[in-house]
């Protein structure tokens, strides 16, 4: 049977929205969860995942990080990914921006030797004491032991701490309040023209050519192997989006030069080989691409009200979005306020397999506060009106707010 815009609205959502299981096994099927500093009720990798883990509570993630077999990192957007996954992003060789300045050249690899210095003296303490609060390190750099090392600002500490963390020196032990713990990473398989420490400029200029070509394009020693990890990043971002319109299919995959800048030339070719395994559809002359032996849905969707956060993988693409539900959703939060139309946090509300409209939802004096917005009209039968009742009462569960 051709397959309709309704069929890719149904995969859309059940893609993603697989019946609540356990924590680890939501997050090992999901593979990555983008992560949003806003409460608004709560943070966004909570609000992933109270639709798809049993009896979740928000802060259950920060809670029992340490046991789940999870690393913070940037994947296409920074977040919690499984192990295995970050396994296959590193170790990257990439330099980093200093404070202030955008990413624009991930597959540069030195760093100026000043910043090496700084970054080298940091892995030591940290070392020393195991894991440490970025107060720590500010305190010991700024006004301890070596005076006035970081130029007396406290955001040098915070950009050098994330700088250290995506080139794989350091990781995210746990979290105290919201604030990243960090310790230094231990890599327990690496090529052998690695160190385990970033290279400076003059190590890299001392090296012969071919070693130098081979170091910045971080080949592993088989190319086979390295394609297919490159492959299987692309299909586990596709898995997590998809059914993807070709323009979303291609920025899915670009934005993967977060997770791998060493292989940041290479997504391209890896482009067209998952065009070439993905199932496909061409409908209103757009090309869409989803998973392969994923057969659209036939059956009647549940009678379900989701909020839904912003950075959720259901709406997360705003392409997509438009073109399934045939209306513009714009995240508000950063939006002066007289220009914003449907409010700092608004939360999708899913209706069966359609997006119909945005909630906003507060906590004030223990209870939640929400005001709703549609598209059209509200549906008025009794199942609509009874079931977005229900998922107050989940959202209040999942606050804490009721018992």
């Amino acid at each position: 049977m051709p397959i309709t815009l309704n069929d890719l609205c149904r995969l859309a959502v059940e893609q993603s929205l697989f019946p609540p299981t356990t924590l680890k096994r939501a997050l090992y099927r999901l593979g990555f969860v983008q992560a949003d500093p806003i409460r608004a009720p709560a943070r966004a990798q909570d609000l992933i995942l109270r639709h798809r883990v049993r009896n979740y509570r928000a802060g259950d993630l920060e809670r029992r990080y340490t046991k789940l077999g999870v690393e913070e990192d940037f994947f296409i957007n920074y977040g919690f990914v499984t192990s295995a996954i970050h396994a296959l992003m590193h170790p990257r060789l990439a330099s980093v921006p200093k404070p202030g300045e955008q990413y624009k050249d991930p597959t540069r690899i030195s760093w100026p030797a000043a910043r090496m210095k700084q970054a080298e003296a940091l892995l030591e303490f940290i070392r020393e004491r195991g894991s440490v609060h970025p107060r720590e390190v500010d305190d010991h750099f700024s006004h301890g032991s070596v005076r006035n090392y970081w130029g007396g600002s406290s955001n040098a500490t915070t950009h050098l701490l994330d700088a250290m963390h995506y080139s794989g020196m350091l990781r995210v032990m746990r979290r105290e309040d919201g604030i990243r713990i960090y310790a230094a990473r231990q890599h327990s398989v690496e090529p052998p023209w690695v160190e385990s420490r970033l290279i400076s400029s003059a190590e890299i200029q001392a090296m012969k050519p071919q070693q130098r070509r081979r170091l910045a394009a971080q080949i592993p020693p088989d190319e086979d192997l390295r394609r297919a990890q490159i492959d299987t990043l692309v299909h586990i971002a596709i898995r997590i989006y998809a059914p993807l319109p070709a323009i979303s299919l291609s920025r899915v995959v670009s934005r993967l030069r977060f997770a791998v800048p060493q292989w940041y030339h290479e997504l391209k070719d890896a482009l067209q080989r998952a065009k070439q395994r993905l199932s496909h559809t061409r409908l209103d002359g757009i090309d869409w691409y989803w998973p392969p032996k994923r057969n659209t849905p036939r059956d009647a969707p549940d009678d379900t009200v989701r909020l839904l956060t912003p950075f959720d993988p259901v709406v997360w693409d705003r392409a997509r979005f438009e073109l399934l539900w045939g209306w513009s959703y714009r995240f508000e939060a950063y939006t002066p306020i007289a220009k914003r139309k449907r409010g700092y946090y608004a939360l999708p509300i899913l209706w069966r397999d359609r997006v119909i409209g945005w909630g906003n939802l507060s906590v004030k004096n223990s209870e939640l506060k929400s005001d709703f917005g549609y598209v059209k009209s509200p549906p008025r039968d009794r199942t609509f009106k009874r079931e977005l009742e229900a998922e107050l009462t989940r959202m209040r569960i999942f606050l804490g707010l009721e018992r």
